[in-house]
């Protein structure tokens, strides 16, 4: 059971040679479109020459049926456990025995130091966070390579080993939104990025150039390679979900660092609930408080305007918030209203609002691919709005024509006080 990523990499590490085990079929959720196709056989090794079907996760119980199934993978993140224990009970009532796999039939081990940066929930600021790791190491004159969580959502035959050096790569590699999000503020600091599909190649390929390894983590997943350093974001906006969710407990339990972001916009009683956790789960973690604090080009023009608010689309959507960074700056700079984008929504942006009910006030920027792209160009054109808010990691007038006035919202880590990253980076690597 997966999203196009974890399930591929639990394959390729430990089932896809492994003449115990038949795996009969992927299923897929959370991204659109991404089920309905084949794990190719040039990826699936002699066991499985013709490949490996994707199926809708809705066909579930249908497929323990009628391949007698005898086990049952989860292989994706940012699952409540309640949702978790969910699925598992759907599957044992089933029939199938129920698994979830641990770090030592997952972790790849390098040979070049590794960094993690990780989190307990989608949308706590792993990206700012690994921009200022990536910094910190740049600074002490490490060559950085950023290895980020998979997004395969195209031709997995061409995105096995993907390397990212310039802005030509995005449009070679033909990058998706939620891709470009990830991988443009990196090169826009000069940094190379690898992402793909089979990341024992990955890997190979990055510690020919590396002196340290950044691993930027999607969702709330683990590494796919064993850090020397373990960096696991935690989120007081939602207190107590770093035990309350799937994998991110398991991030926050084995971190050597934990960074406590978005102090500044938090309630002191949510700091002290996280603060608390920390001491019961991880009291050997070396704590960070941290900002992000956000800045507005020509943030003026939102006074007294009616806004339409777009948000980073994972955090929006399965990491379950109702605002984020645009909504933020938006009621900062005086907006009379945020505009409700559901009645304007088209396509496959209108089922995104059907499938996460909790989102009102906030666009989530989707765009798994063209045509979702363009729906939601057609979304923000037909919304009634004065100004739009772009809260999204990258200007999205870029990929698309916004035909209204636009801001951008930009956001970076800030360190409080000390420990901060550089002192902990140095004693850990001793450097």
């Amino acid at each position: 059971m997966g999203a196009a990523g974890r399930d591929f990499h639990n394959f390729s590490t430990y089932f896809r040679n492994n003449e115990r085990y038949e795996v009969v079929a992927f299923t897929a959720t959370q991204i659109p479109d991404i089920y309905g196709r084949k794990y190719p056989a040039s990826l699936s090794g002699p066991l499985y020459p013709e490949g490996i079907p994707v199926y809708d996760e809705s066909e579930l119980f249908s497929l323990i049926q009628e391949h007698r199934v005898n086990q049952v993978v989860l292989a994706y993140s940012d699952l409540s456990h309640r949702s978790v224990m969910g699925k598992a009970s759907q599957i044992l009532a089933a029939g199938a025995d129920f698994r979830l796999m641990g770090h030592d039939h997952t972790m790849l081990k390098s040979d070049t130091p590794v960094i993690a940066v990780c989190a307990v929930r989608t949308g706590v600021g792993k990206s700012q966070t690994t921009r200022k790791v990536a910094k910190v190491l740049k600074d002490l004159g490490k060559q950085v390579v950023v290895v980020r969580h998979p997004m395969p959502y195209g031709d997995l035959e061409k995105q096995v080993c993907q390397r990212f050096a310039s802005h030509d790569d995005l449009e070679k590699h033909h990058c998706t939104i939620e891709e470009r999000e990830e991988y443009e503020p990196h090169l826009n600091e000069g940094f190379v990025v690898y992402a793909g599909v089979d990341y024992q190649e990955i890997l190979g390929q990055a510690e020919k150039e590396a002196d340290v390894i950044l691993w930027d983590g999607g969702n709330n997943d683990l590494p796919f390679f064993k850090p020397d350093i373990h960096l696991t974001l935690v989120d007081p906006h939602r207190p107590g979900d770093e035990l309350a969710f799937y994998p991110g407990e398991s991030n926050f339990r084995m971190a050597d660092i934990i960074v406590i972001n978005k102090v500044e916009t938090s309630s002191p009683e949510n700091i002290e609930k996280v603060r608390a956790n920390i001491r019961e789960a991880n009291p050997e973690a070396v704590v960070i408080d941290a900002a992000s604090p956000i800045y507005v080009d020509n943030g003026a023009i939102l006074n007294g305007k009616k806004v339409l608010v777009i948000e980073d689309g994972p955090t929006a959507t399965h990491g379950d918030m109702t605002y984020g960074a645009g909504a933020i700056a938006a009621k900062k700079h005086g907006a009379a209203e945020l505009v409700d984008p559901r009645p304007y929504a088209v396509g496959s942006i209108l089922d995104t609002f059907h499938h996460y009910g909790h989102l009102t006030n906030v666009l989530p920027a989707m765009g798994y691919g063209k045509k979702q792209m363009e729906e939601l160009e057609t979304t923000i054109a037909n919304a009634e709005a004065d100004v739009v808010v772009i809260g999204t990691p990258i200007d999205l007038r870029r990929l698309m024509k916004i035909d209204k006035p636009a801001v951008r919202v930009r956001y970076e880590l800030q360190e409080i006080g000390m420990p901060n990253l550089e002192t902990v980076i140095k004693d850990k690597l001793q450097c």
